[in-house]
This record gives structure tokens, sequence and C-alpha cells, in this order.
């Protein structure tokens, strides 16, 4: 590979996913409750830290070379990043709203404490509809 080329897409990689977990840091001081604070986050681990992870794939096949075993291990951590993200931002949030922290007013819809259409509400000390 290009040594410039892989300067510039290391670097690029790495800038753009450093960017995007500084940003996502820094809107979390912003924003009035925990829901929101889980929502900021999503972007920097669904797409910031892959991009850092592209970048050390790209640095280490420029220094060392193809091979199969650095590929198929930024494949993996990727896969794993993303779907990390999703189940953890969505367990988080289905707690936050269980817990009963209170929700900034703003913060709309809220949807995860309503149930979802076509289902019938159960009453959780009765049992019944």
């Amino acid at each position: 590979m290009n040594e410039i080329l892989a300067t510039v897409l290391v670097g690029i990689f790495g800038i753009t996913g450093s960017l995007l977990l500084l940003s996502s840091a820094l809107a979390m001081y912003r924003v009035r409750d925990s829901l929101s604070r889980i929502n900021v986050f999503s972007p920097a681990t669904g797409l910031g830290m892959p991009l850092i992870v592209a970048a050390a794939y790209v640095f280490d096949l420029h220094s060392s070379g193809f091979s199969w075993g650095s590929l198929i291990m930024a494949v993996v951590a990727v896969m794993c990043l993303i779907i990390v993200s999703s189940v953890a931002s969505n367990t988080l949030a289905r707690s936050t709203v269980l817990s009963g922290q209170p929700v900034y007013r703003k913060t709309s819809p809220n949807r995860l404490a309503q149930p979802p259409e076509g289902t019938v509400d159960v009453d959780p000390e009765t049992d019944r509809t």
C-alpha cells in the first residue's frame, strides 16, 4: 500500500472517529436527562469506535502487510461494537424508564414508557387487563 495513502486513511479514520467521540462526550453535558444522554452517545459507539478500529487496521496493514488474522479481528471488533452498542443502549434506556427516573419535559416522544400499539396493557398488581 502506498505510504501516503495509508497515512491519509489512518488520519481521516482516526481523526473522524475521535471527533465523533469528543463531540458525543461534550453533547452529553448539554442534555438534561439520562435517556437523552444514552441517545447522544450512540453515534460515538456505533460509528466513532469502528472508525478508530478501521484506522488501526489500515495502520497494521501498512506496517505489517496483509494478514487474515488482523482482518478477522478488525471485522469481529466492528461487528461486536455495533451489536453491543445497540443492545446496551436499548437496555439502558428501558431500565431508565422502568426505574422511574424523571424524563425532561422536552424529551418527546417518550415511547419507551408506553406499551406498543395493538398490545393489551396488563395491570401488574391484579394481573388482569
